[in-house]
């Protein structure tokens, strides 16, 4: 109670998210998952000790996400936050998780740093600047209004609660829709029902959104896609390679924002 940031919610859910299902990767035989958050000072020295660099002193709001599993050497440690590192066999990981939830935190103005050690855990602390500003209070919200007509969605996402939130989301909004966990078995289903509309993330183990795109024009090449992600720096966006009835969503996302950019790639 009273820790207030000043953060994207949506974005600390994503952070929230991908720190717990790391944490569930790092214990295949089960473990303990502990969230804690609290108020913690830092002064420039703190900042040096902890993170290698000084911070602006003053109060932080701490977030700490532990777990008891398999832990990693120091030398991983070292590369956890870069993009598409992964300590996960071949086609179990795409390396993104820790990445987006680095950029996350920096872009929020704060602090990551992780401690593990083999066969013990690791833990994971957030530290997010303190604000006395208060956040508004909800708006209750309307029903929303149907941006389906009934078309099929083809939902093609490797992370389970990302894809069970986005298929209730689609559904609310009330389009029909097929899932898959990866581009080989979209590519299998798309064979089958020719859908209305794939929305895909752009970064998945076996067949990622880009080679599924192409492989799905073969079979239509007037296949409209909706491309996800939370690395905006994918080279597909980058180069401005959404075009030709492709779009891109940037994750986080809410709901309604889903909804009406999948609305928006249909009447395009």
């Amino acid at each position: 109670p009273n820790c207030n940031v000043r953060a994207d919610p949506g974005q600390l859910e994503q952070v929230i998210m991908n720190l717990a299902l790391n944490a569930r990767d790092a214990m295949p035989r089960g473990g303990r998952l502990t969230l804690r958050t609290g108020k913690v000072d830092l002064d420039v020295e703190d900042g040096r000790r902890m993170f290698g660099c000084p911070v602006a002193r003053g109060s932080y709001v701490r977030l700490q996400v532990e777990d008891t599993g398999l832990g990693m050497d120091e030398s991983t440690l070292q590369h956890i936050f870069e993009p598409f590192f992964t300590t996960k066999e071949m086609g179990k990981g795409t390396g993104l998780g820790l990445a987006t939830v680095y950029g996350i935190v920096k872009q929020s103005g704060g602090y990551i740093r992780a401690t593990s050690h083999l066969g013990a855990g690791s833990t994971f602390e957030i530290f997010l600047p303190e604000t006395s500003e208060m956040a508004d209070a909800p708006v209750p919200r309307l029903p929303a209004i149907g941006t389906g007509k009934g078309e099929t969605v083809l939902l093609v996402e490797d992370e389970e609660l990302v894809r069970i939130a986005a298929r209730k989301a689609l559904l609310h909004s009330g389009f029909h829709v097929l899932e898959a966990n990866n581009g080989v078995h979209a590519l299998k289903i798309y064979g089958l029902t020719r859908d209305d509309l794939v929305i895909t993330d752009l970064v998945m183990p076996e067949m990622g959104g880009r080679e599924l795109a192409t492989k799905l024009r073969q079979h239509n090449p007037e296949v409209k896609v909706l491309f996800t992600s939370g690395y905006t720096d994918d080279p597909t966006i980058r180069g401005g390679e959404t075009a030709r009835g492709i779009a891109f969503l940037p994750k986080p996302f809410t709901p309604e924002s889903l909804g009406q950019k999948a609305r928006e790639v249909l009447d395009g």
